[in-house]
Formats: structure tokens, C-alpha cells, sequence
């Protein structure tokens, strides 16, 4: 409904703004980074917004930049982060680094962020993976200057990932269950240089071994 409002900061608190357009001040929601960032009192602002309607509570959040607003919809689409979790993650969290941890299963790096235990880590990276490897997305959380090496790094990790998945899924064909197939790729050091022709036969022969 709002894509973006621009006008007079007229408050600044710890968790929230407020934004004069004629005459009308919009609280709007905000991580902390965000506040610090988004200038001074009397200025002329603008920010992306995410407006959420619920029965008991209209509430709309705030974003200097694109890019955070799609990862702040991106963690909201997770089962069990709320708006509050996933604001507190932007304040810790660029989105270009957010996207490359979720792509590379990065486990360490979400568990850093505060709130976010293993077991929601885990969800996280479930649940978006697939979603954030799509070039667009890629695209959204990346576009910032300065960012253009993140964007290639996770091109390069999706394409090791997209490799190895396709080595598991003929070796799976073969009669071989998925966790005997990711045990024996464990062994294997040297993944990120092979084909995954090279994959799957180093793969036969250590699961032949078993």
C-alpha cells in the first residue's frame, strides 16, 4: 500500500521515527542502524516501508535502502521470525552478507546475529535458500556500491552447490540414500575443483567402500 514516504523528520527515538508529510506524522518502525543513518531532525527523508495490517495492530516499518526492505520481507516469510527479529537482524547484518550466508549454509554467521539460535538458523536457510539463489534476489541484496564482489562470490557458491546437488541426484538414481551420498562426499577435499562427472565417480567408489 505505501511503497515509500518522504517528507520532515520530525522525531527521532530508539526504535522508531517520526515523519511529517503534510501536516500527517507517520510512525514508522526502524532498526537502530537504520535510525543513526537516516539523518537529522528537520531534514527531508525518505524511506522504503513495509505496512503490515493486523485486527489489533497497523504497524508500518521503515528502510533507508531497497535492498533492506527485501530482506526484511525475506525473514518475515520465515516461519517463527516476526518483524521484531528480523529488524534486529538488519541492525547486525548487511543483506549482501545476510544472502551469502544463507547460500553458502553458513550456520556460524546467523547464529551470531542476536535472537537466532542453530535450530532457527537451520530454518532460515531452508526456508530462503532456494529463494535467494534466484538471480533477481541476488540482484535486490547486492545492488548496493561496493558489492559487486559479494554478488560474484555467491554466484561462484551456487554454482559449486548446484553442482553437487546434481552429483547426489544421480547417485541417488543409482540406489544410494542421500545421507550416504553427502557422508561420502565428506571425504572428498577437493569438491569445489571437480565436475560433477568427477563427483559422481569419486562418489561410486567411496560408496562402494561402505
Amino acid at each position: 500500500m505505501l511503497a515509500y514516504i518522504k517528507g520532515t523528520l520530525e522525531t527521532k527515538m530508539s526504535d522508531y521515527v517520526v515523519i511529517d508529510v503534510g501536516g500527517l506524522g507517520y510512525k514508522i518502525n526502524m532498526s537502530g542502524t537504520s535510525i543513526d543513518k537516516i539523518g537529522n531532525i528537520g531534514d527531508t527523508v525518505k524511506v522504503h516501508t513495509y505496512y503490515r495490517v493486523r485486527e489489533d495492530d497497523i504497524s508500518i516499518f521503515g528502510f533507508n535502502k531497497q535492498e533492506e526492505l527485501r530482506m526484511f520481507e525475506l525473514l518475515i516469510s520465515v516461519s517463527g521470525v516476526g518483524a521484531k527479529t528480523a529488524l534486529t537482524m538488519l541492525a547486525v547484518c548487511e543483506p549482501s552478507d545476510f544472502a551469502l550466508a544463507v547460500i553458502s549454509e553458513d550456520v556460524k554467521v546467523l547464529t551470531s546475529i542476536p535472537g537466532i539460535g542453530p535450530k532457527s538458523a537451520k530454518r532460515i536457510i531452508l526456508e530462503l535458500k532456494d529463494k535467494i539463489k534466484k538471480q533477481e534476489q541476488i540482484d535486490e541484496l547486492t545492488k548496493a556500491a561496493g558489492k559487486l564482489e559479494i554478488s560474484t562470490k555467491m554466484q561462484t557458491v551456487i554454482e559449486e552447490d548446484n553442482k553437487i546437488s546434481e552429483a547426489i541426484s544421480a547417485l541417488q538414481v543409482l540406489g544410494y540414500t542421500k545421507k550416504e551420498i553427502e557422508m561420502a562426499f565428506g571425504k572428498i577435499s577437493d569438491k569445489k575443483e571437480l565436475s560433477t562427472e568427477d563427483l559422481i565417480k569419486k562418489g561410486l567408489v567411496l560408496l562402494s567402500r561402505k
